[in-house]
């Protein structure tokens, strides 16, 4: 059987980041209705997976058999090649407790300089997972490619986007008006893959 889902649908979100939920809802195009984790007080299970693929499943999976619902779910994050790949899977653990991804920004520029390295290249990753209560999940994986650039620049966004200038583009993502971003970015690639796929 095909999985699809049904326009009108009631989805939950399975995010507690309000630019994320944003994002995820101007993709879904008010298709679905959609409903926050962190509305239903949901609470975020520990993501355990050493993949963006497996974070996004164990987040899907998790707010699916919470609510009842279809459960969307995103793991993404920034990986810098000359950083071994890091923070990868570990992006908002960077950014503390307190989710200050102005702490995180610096973080990276401060191991840059630590390992000596001249490579600004980077990429954004994004999972994307479907999970239905008690039963099958689709997962699709989005990446854009672009370098770093310090300090920071531009308000819009959240995250890593005020350092990252993605490929072809001379502006930060944290500079792009949010329907730019959203037409090229890790999650819009992504997303393209689970519209194919579901929709």
């Amino acid at each position: 059987m095909a999985l699809k889902l049904e326009p009108g649908a009631k989805l939950v979100a399975a995010t507690h980041n309000p630019g994320k939920a944003r994002e995820l809802a101007a993709l879904l195009e008010g298709r679905f209705e959609v409903v926050t984790a962190g509305a239903l007080g949901l609470g975020e299970p520990e993501e355990t997976e050493s993949t963006f693929v497996g974070n996004a499943l164990l987040k899907a999976r998790a707010a699916a058999e919470a609510s009842g619902l279809i459960a969307l779910a995103d793991d993404s994050g920034l990986s810098v090649r000359a950083l071994g790949g890091a923070p990868g899977i570990y992006s908002a653990r960077w950014a503390g407790p307190d989710k200050d991804f102005a702490l995180a920004m610096s973080k990276v520029e401060k191991r840059l300089e630590e390992v000596e390295e001249d490579d600004r290249h980077a990429w954004f990753t994004c999972a994307l997972a479907v999970a239905w209560p008690g039963g099958p999940a689709v997962v699709v994986e989005g990446i854009v490619k672009g370098e770093l650039t310090f300090p920071p620049r531009g308000g819009l966004g959240f995250g890593y986007d005020p350092i990252f200038i993605p490929e072809g583009h001379e502006i930060t993502f944290g500079e792009m008006d949010p329907a730019a971003k959203d037409a090229i970015s890790h999650r819009a690639r992504a997303f393209e893959m689970l519209r194919a796929t579901l929709f």
